[in-house]
């Protein structure tokens, strides 16, 4: 078999191989979770999604209202009322500092973090604040984008696992998309963000102007300090998309070495 052609392959299972385990995997063990505590229907909750919810929220932030012994044990959480995020590994972070979050009792400020089926943090903090100064609450943002994650990524394996068994053209052209991983998720990250800074209420006790929030790096907003910076997931994104570009630039080797002879 063609070296180029078998390089294509390993380079997509390995692509594929990090999107099921960082995103996928957790994404489908988890689903409709959060839907069961807020139903109040924690007896139809697996031992196994609890497993999976454990496992992936290792090492993880945990609020300071969180008790210890609740760390990483759903169960825990869920009696102790405390906040909980999705499995799946977060791709973005967004914190503030404010003088009235002091660091004695909020270390890491108020941070939040973005997944493609959810958030984890203090989500409830953030959507105080952001009610503070006329913002909308973090779900009213990607409704769709989350919808459809499980979705798309179950659509992209596919292509991945097509990609491997198959030679053909088309499938050269859909290894694009998760190529272009990390680029859609900040255009779609910045979109939203331009709009929750455009689409201010008046509410807010605090009038502030429209505004576009930091996207990456440390800003200013009111009184509070942003910082805004890519979390572990985002790297899963990068060499996703590095090794589905590597894939491809293999296949489109291989075709020309094969049509050379």
């Amino acid at each position: 078999m063609n070296q180029s052609l078998i390089k294509s392959k390993i380079f997509a299972g390995i692509a594929f191989l990090i999107m099921t385990l960082s995103f996928t995997f957790p994404m489908i063990s988890f689903h409709g979770v959060l839907n069961k505590i807020d139903a109040g229907q924690q007896e139809e909750i697996s031992s196994f999604q609890k497993m999976v919810w454990g496992i992936y929220n290792q090492g993880r932030y945990k609020s300071t209202t969180t008790p210890k012994d609740a760390h990483n044990n759903l169960d825990k959480m869920i009696t102790s009322s405390s906040e909980i995020g999705v499995a799946s590994l977060p791709i973005w972070s967004c914190s503030l500092e404010a003088p009235n979050y002091p660091k004695e009792a909020f270390p890491e400020g108020i941070p939040v973090f973005f997944h493609f089926d959810g958030f984890s943090g203090e989500v409830h903090e953030m959507n105080t604040i952001n009610h503070y100064i006329g913002m909308d609450p973090m779900w009213r943002g990607g409704i769709l984008e989350r919808e459809i994650g499980i979705y798309a990524l179950l659509f992209l394996s596919l292509i991945m696992v097509y990609f491997i068994a198959y030679n053909h053209k088309v499938l050269n052209y859909l290894m694009l998309i998760p190529t272009s991983l990390p680029l859609l998720f900040i255009a779609d990250y910045s979109y939203w963000l331009y709009w929750f800074g455009h689409n201010l209420h008046d509410w807010g006790a605090f009038k502030i102007k429209p505004f576009m929030p930091t996207v990456f790096g440390d800003g200013k907003v009111a009184q509070f300090t942003t910082h805004s910076y890519p979390s572990i997931g985002f790297y899963c994104l990068v060499f996703i998309g590095i090794f589905s570009l590597l894939a491809l630039l293999s296949r489109v080797k291989a075709t020309k070495e094969s049509d050379v002879r």
